[in-house]
């Protein structure tokens, strides 16, 4: 039997305030960008940058509780999406599909909050 895996942790920085939408359907989507550094082999820090993106009852409680600058732990699934641009370039995106996210930053009261597809909020 062959077993796959597709699953990324992520514990890092938030680098935009979370942006909500909401799907024809009224589902909620919540888009924002995440920093985590790393050491070179020289040494010195760089950083990476990574699109988070979160559905439903997360994406909410994202969009009300998270902004630039808070500290998140995001779990989930790394996910692809290919297109054609209007002058007929293939373009590509990779974001992170968030199944979980737990804010780290104390704000209004809501310390280590944990918010996961299928959890009640707050």
């Amino acid at each position: 039997m062959s077993r796959t895996i597709n699953r990324i942790e992520l514990l890092g920085r938030v680098g935009t305030d979370p942006e909500l939408r909401r799907t024809k359907q009224g589902t909620a989507v919540c888009r924002l960008r995440l920093a985590t550094d790393r050491r070179n082999g020289s040494g010195d820090t760089q950083t990476d940058w990574h699109n988070l993106i979160c559905w439903g009852k997360t994406a909410e409680a994202v969009a009300e509780y998270v902004r630039k600058g808070d500290r998140i732990y995001a779990s989930g699934r790394l996910g692809y999406d290919e297109w054609e641009d209007q002058d007929g370039q293939r373009r590509q995106t990779t974001e992170v599909h968030a199944n979980e996210v737990v804010f780290l930053d104390n704000r209004n009261g809501h310390a280590n909050g944990r918010q996961s597809d299928g959890d009640k909020p707050f």
